[in-house]
């Protein structure tokens, strides 16, 4: 049996070397990763192509002879950028997927899987639906940006598969966490952010930028996985979106707390009001992928924060000994 070709844009990053991993041990994929410069590690079954995902010239050469594309490439970091930086997550985000969804309509790529996230939803105390978005809401003014781009994105998904015979899946994902997350503390999320400020404390101390009231829907990256696997094999329609989340809103200071007693540390923690951070509460109903792709996420919060610990001990520590 012919395998088919997976592209997998964001190779290099935090979900896309998940992912690249993920689907090199299946047989049934030969799976290529872009890189924008040299390969930065060697994985089996994993080959390589270098593109600047921004030339539409790259773009076109990538894309020749590809079956499947996930698009996981994106400029992203953490509060800190979303609120002093919010552009950098808006120009270049717009420009590689308009160049990326037209070479898959002009080369007939089978399918596309795209990456959307929840910032354009607003605040909740329930689990949302991929229906609750509504455009004549304004969207948080720390999201503006980056949410319609996201928006657009979604839509332009939606108009490609309409008028070509590539397929499109988006999946609009929460807080995603686990091995190869960015762990540094200038561009990571609270999950990253919190385990280095933890493993890495000095003085029996550590600080919280906000309140720590926030609610995050906090999803371990292998169920994020299985959900792109299943969509790739058993999506029928033209175009989808679907909620991949961990179905309930985690509280930062209740995550700090939980991160705390599995590190074995024992820590005091302070929250400094001053630094940057947003206070809303999102979390997702899962529903539809579970009835249509049959996906229920697997992994306990528990079970996440273990994994992904043992993982910073075997990766990490040493570069922060």
């Amino acid at each position: 049996m012919k395998r088919k070709r997976l592209l997998i844009c964001g190779a290099t990053g935090f979900i896309g070397r998940n992912l690249a991993e993920f689907f090199s041990r299946q047989e049934e994929f030969q799976v290529i990763g872009v890189c924008h410069l040299k390969p930065p590690f060697e994985y089996p079954g994993l080959e390589w192509i270098q593109a600047d995902l921004t030339s539409s010239t790259d773009v076109e050469r990538a894309l020749t002879g590809i079956d499947v594309i996930i698009q996981a490439a994106a400029t992203t970091s953490g509060a800190k950028d979303i609120v002093t930086r919010p552009h950098i997550h808006v120009a270049d985000n717009a420009v590689m997927n308009s160049l990326l969804f037209r070479a898959a309509f002009d080369k007939k790529v089978g399918h596309v899987v795209f990456f959307s996230c929840t910032v354009m939803l607003q605040t909740s105390e329930r689990a949302q639906t991929e229906e609750d978005f509504d455009a004549n809401v304004p969207i948080h003014p720390r999201y503006f940006g980056a949410g319609w781009t996201k928006v657009y994105l979604e839509k332009m998904s939606e108009f490609y598969s309409r008028i070509g015979s590539t397929r499109y899946t988006v999946i609009r994902h929460s807080n995603v966490y686990g091995p190869h997350d960015k762990f540094d503390l200038e561009r990571s999320h609270v999950f990253g952010a919190t385990v280095t400020k933890v493993m890495t404390a000095r003085d029996g101390r550590i600080v919280i930028w906000g309140s720590g009231e926030e609610g995050r829907d906090l999803l371990y990256v292998d169920d994020l996985a299985d959900c792109v696997d299943r969509a790739i094999r058993s999506q029928t329609s033209p175009f989808a979106i679907y909620n991949c989340g961990y179905g309930e809103a985690i509280i930062v200071k209740h995550l700090v707390e939980k991160i705390i007693e599995k590190s074995g540390r024992s820590l005091r923690v302070e929250y400094d009001l001053s630094q940057p951070s947003i206070k809303t509460s999102v979390f997702l109903d899962c529903g539809k992928a579970k009835r249509e792709l049959g996906w229920v996420r697997a992994t306990s919060l528990d079970r996440g924060i273990d994994q992904t610990l043992a993982w910073w001990r075997a990766h990490i520590a040493s570069s922060c000994s």
